[in-house]
């Protein structure tokens, strides 16, 4: 039972974390900084 708990706590935290970062528009953020290192890896940017 107490494990049930812990795992439903952290999932819940999970869930809240990645609604903030959505709602933040982290996903792109995370996208052009990608996108920089790949272009910059083949040496166009």
């Amino acid at each position: 039972m107490k494990n049930n708990r812990l795992t439903a706590a952290l999932l819940l935290f999970a869930a809240a974390c990645i609604a903030i970062g959505l709602l933040n528009h982290q996903p792109a953020q995370v996208l052009m900084k990608a996108v920089t290192i790949c272009l910059e890896c083949v040496g166009i940017g």
